[in-house]
């Protein structure tokens, strides 16, 4: 079975690579088991079906990236600089990716969640879930921003939905072109989109 300590691990890891790189549909069980070196019986040790392991997969892959979106989202930082922390990160991150890789692959949530939406209630659920942990961050630095008079916001739940969809729109744009300079100036597109004026920004 491989070892118990890493087996189920490098399961997750092989069905996220697979799923972000490829498609949900094309990932069979004996790819991720070959990807991951773990045999078939193994992958049935831990996970009821291929929807299991990649919602448990998701949920953990959230988890590790959680305290950095903590540390980014802190309150103690000022609003607008959360928004372009993350921003830059992200733009850090899928260009990293685009170089080890060769492909942009955009958000692992919206390239899954668009493709199993009808079929995968529980999957989609899951995803849903995750997209309204990054709305809650947005919320929070734009509630933060209203209060201090830098946006005009007094519903931030609308206003951070909005920010989403702007925002998981161009990693689909970035990934469906696969052109990383899509995301460059997610920051700058983003202030205009909330309406936030040059001098307060600085």
């Amino acid at each position: 079975m491989g070892r118990v300590s890493d087996a189920k691990q490098r399961l997750m890891d092989a069905v996220m690579a697979l799923i972000w790189e490829s498609s949900y549909g094309s990932t069979t069980i004996d790819a991720i088991c070959e990807k991951a070196k773990v045999k078939k019986g193994s992958f049935y040790y831990f996970f009821d079906s291929k929807s299991d392991l990649a919602s448990t997969a998701l949920e953990a892959d959230w988890l590790t990236q959680k305290p950095e979106l903590d540390s980014i989202f802190s309150p103690t930082a000022l609003p607008l600089s959360r928004l372009q922390r993350f921003f830059e990160m992200v733009y850090q991150k899928q260009s990293e990716l685009k170089l080890a890789r060769g492909r942009v692959l955009g958000c692992p949530l919206i390239t899954l969640g668009s493709e199993i939406s009808t079929q995968d209630p529980r999957l989609c659920s899951v995803i849903q879930g995750l997209l309204g942990q990054y709305r809650r961050y947005f919320e929070s630095a734009i509630r933060d921003a209203h209060g201090q008079g830098l946006i005009e916001a007094p519903d931030s739940m609308c206003k951070a939905k909005c920010l989403l969809h702007f925002f998981e729109g161009a990693l689909a744009e970035a990934r469906i072109r696969n052109d990383v300079s899509l995301l460059k100036d997610l920051y700058v597109n983003a202030l205009d989109l909330m309406g936030v004026r040059p001098a307060l920004a600085a």
